[in-house]
């Protein structure tokens, strides 16, 4: 789920956790939460724009960092 106008996030109420990743106005990775956990508050990712939540594990898998570009169009 994307999430506009966000900085921080709350795991209030939720059931299972999640992978989070923090994008700036252009789609790059400010910020990353893996594993997020119910119960949870994150940090303020002053620079986020957006908030990509992912299925726990996604970030691992694809081995996703700061700095990296998240795009939703494909790169040729």
């Amino acid at each position: 789920m994307l999430l506009t106008s966000c900085q921080s996030i709350h795991m209030f109420g939720m059931k299972f956790a999640i992978d989070v990743l923090f994008l700036d106005k252009d789609g790059v990775v400010v910020g990353i939460l893996e594993d997020f956990a119910p119960g949870k508050m994150s940090g303020i990712f002053s620079r986020a724009k957006t908030c990509l939540e992912l299925p726990s594990g996604t970030i691992k898998r694809t081995g996703t960092t700061i700095g990296d570009v998240i795009s939703r169009q494909p790169i040729l």
